[in-house]
């Protein structure tokens, strides 16, 4: 039985990078995945899907390297905490890169304190502006990066993917 669950969103993909992202999917899965691919709006000639996924524990990580690399993608996935296993999120844009963050059970970002420590000190040493510097802990620029792509997504079809067990 699937352990980890979360939603895949792709929010933008060159028509010819779709099957290589179901490939991709399907090698982290194990299970052959057609996605329903719709045309997205926020960015003319490209498209759109969106599915729920159950697997192991680290399969939202595991399609996230699986994407890396790839220039002309949006995505996100996240997944939800399970037992003993924080949640994660993972973001990708062309111009902003990967944003990962861990996702407490109640669907907020946990930001390690080693990371807090870390930019209270260069704050403190004049090196970044600890306003902006947690705003990217965040991934504030991400949300607002995406937020258009999101929007247009609303009432998209889903499909669920279930994992080899």
């Amino acid at each position: 039985m699937a352990a980890a669950r979360g939603v895949l969103y792709v929010h933008s993909a060159q028509p010819a990078l779709c099957p290589h992202i179901e490939w991709a999917v399907a090698g982290v899965l194990g299970v052959p995945v057609d996605l329903t691919w719709t045309p997205q709006p926020a960015a003319p000639g490209t498209l759109r899907a969106q599915a729920e996924w159950e697997g192991r524990p680290g399969t939202a990580a595991a399609v996230t390297s699986s994407f890396m690399g790839w220039q002309r993608i949006r995505f996100e996935i996240t997944e939800d905490a399970s037992p003993g296993v924080d949640g994660s999120r993972h973001a990708y844009t062309p111009t902003l890169g990967a944003f990962t963050a861990v996702v407490g059970a109640n669907g907020d970002i946990q930001v390690p304190e080693d990371r807090l420590r870390n930019v209270m000190l260069m704050a403190a040493q004049g090196r970044v502006v600890l306003e902006e510097e947690l705003d990217r802990l965040l991934g504030k620029q991400w949300d607002e990066e995406l937020e258009s792509f999101r929007y247009a997504g609303e009432g998209a079809p889903v499909r669920w993917l279930h994992a080899a067990v």
